[in-house]
């Protein structure tokens, strides 16, 4: 996925002159050393200093000429610069996309002090923050377009390694929506980002097991309507959301706030990190491990579906 947002990156440079890009000393394995090969005259090297660029960001959109994509890994747009967003960025309301690279659980091998389950969560609670979670490389080209169309502060979450298509022509709306990926009857699976492939998946397993789930797909956490979110699952009797992030404030929050505003009689059980730090592995045993593999998803809905029917 990292490949895929540096060559849409530099395809929407070429037609927006608008659009600078930062980078925390990560070019080479967010794949932005090919931004700077590109366009070296709008690439600004800002080094092993979070906080620094995070302010020089805020310096140059607030020319207003200027849409800086500030990129680094999703921990260390939490853990280092949070400060520096929550004040230039949020609270001014200027347009810096910050683009959380690696985020979630496949980081390479990085260990648990490079690993962010906690992203959506914090960027989910600053006042004016548009949160993204695209599924794909198609969806993420539609939340570069968007960004460009409707400029705002953005936190941008990217997965590093290739993901499945399982988007058609995706087009994000400013007010957000829920996607449909799979149409099902009485069990829906509510995914973000690069899990919602992992969902359908599940889905397909399920389906062999004599179980019809749904897919649906939240590509942006903030801002939604709860009653966009309400509306597509309060006819299923067993929603299940399933999130590489930990299960406290991220996907599984926003649904859970949107069904309780008003009597639904259906159950809602969150699927993901169980409130713990991530480690170190190859990427097929940490989802094993944390319950996130399709087989393990799908283990979990049909014990959740078997145990309340």
């Amino acid at each position: 996925m990292r490949d895929g947002f540096s060559r849409a990156l530099i395809e929407r440079m070429g037609r927006h002159e608008e659009i600078v890009v930062l980078d925390g000393d990560v070019a080479n394995s967010t794949k932005t050393d090919k931004v700077f090969e590109a366009y070296p005259d709008r690439f600004v090297a800002a080094g092993i200093a979070e906080q620094n660029m995070a302010g020089v960001a805020a310096g140059l959109a607030s020319t207003g000429k200027l849409v800086p994509f500030v990129v680094t890994f999703a921990v260390f747009a939490v853990s280092r610069m949070l400060d520096q967003v929550r004040v230039s960025i949020a609270q001014t309301g200027l347009p810096v996309v910050v683009v959380g690279a690696y985020a979630g659980l496949l980081t390479g091998k990085t260990g648990k002090t490079h690993i962010s389950v906690d992203d959506l969560a914090v960027y989910r609670a600053l006042p004016g923050m548009r949160v993204l979670a695209p599924a794909d490389d198609e969806e993420l080209e539609a939340a570069l377009d968007l960004c460009l169309s409707n400029p705002a502060p953005t936190y941008l979450r990217v997965a590093r390694d290739p993901v499945p298509t399982v988007t058609n022509g995706a087009v994000l709306r400013p007010e957000g929506s829920v996607l449909t990926l799979r149409a099902g009857t009485e069990v829906a699976l509510v995914g973000t980002g690069s899990q919602s492939g992992r969902c359908l998946q599940a889905a397909d397993l399920l389906s062999e097991w004599g179980l019809e789930a749904a897919v649906l797909h939240v590509p942006q956490l903030k801002p939604i309507a709860h009653a966009t979110v309400r509306e597509p699952l309060e006819r299923f009797t067993h929603v299940f959301t399933v999130e590489e992030h930990n299960v406290i404030g991220g996907l599984g929050s926003l649904v859970a706030e949107a069904l309780s505003e008003r009597p639904w009689g259906g159950y809602h059980l969150r699927l993901g990190i169980q409130d713990r730090f991530g480690e170190s592995g190859a990427n097929d045993d940490l989802l094993h491990a944390y319950g996130l593999s399709s087989e393990r998803v799908a283990r979990a809905v049909a014990d959740g579906v078997r145990a309340r029917s």
